[in-house]
């Protein structure tokens, strides 16, 4: 089983390819370790790291912008397969770039560090807003 954390360099290399001013939301599902896996060793739950990781890299995520604009805690999975996922959110950011801005930021780097000791897997995805339309359909 292969547990994603961090971007492979093609796939970042893929999202600085796509247009960096204009809005994007970025889906996180994240999973949780039992036990943080911190280099040097400290003790806290993937929850309580994943927790540091927020407090830390907030100043920096609201600087360029960012926002949550949904946040859920899943409860059941009932098309696909049985992955388990702790939190799932959507942040909004005013455009790529400002996102860029933010993971590049000297200290969302190191608070970042507490991201990788909370998360045993994750999902991020780059998506853009389409027109609303009428029920499920994509809008023509």
């Amino acid at each position: 089983m292969t547990n994603y954390i961090d971007p492979e360099r093609g796939q970042f290399e893929a999202f600085k390819a796509l247009p960096r001013d204009e809005p994007i939301m970025m889906l996180n599902l994240l999973r949780f370790r039992d036990r943080a896996a911190y280099d040097d060793g400290r003790e806290a739950t993937g929850a309580e790291a994943y927790d540091a990781y927020g407090r830390e890299s907030a100043p920096v995520f609201h600087r360029v912008g960012g926002e949550i604009i949904w946040r859920g805690a899943p409860e059941v999975v009932l098309i696909g397969p049985q992955k388990h996922w702790d939190l799932i959110f959507i942040a909004r950011y005013p455009t790529a770039g400002a996102f860029l801005e933010m993971v590049t930021d000297p200290q969302y780097r190191e608070a970042v560090k507490h991201r990788q000791a909370a998360v045993l897997d994750s999902r991020l995805i780059r998506t853009t807003e389409v027109a609303k339309g009428q029920g499920f359909a994509m809008p023509q």
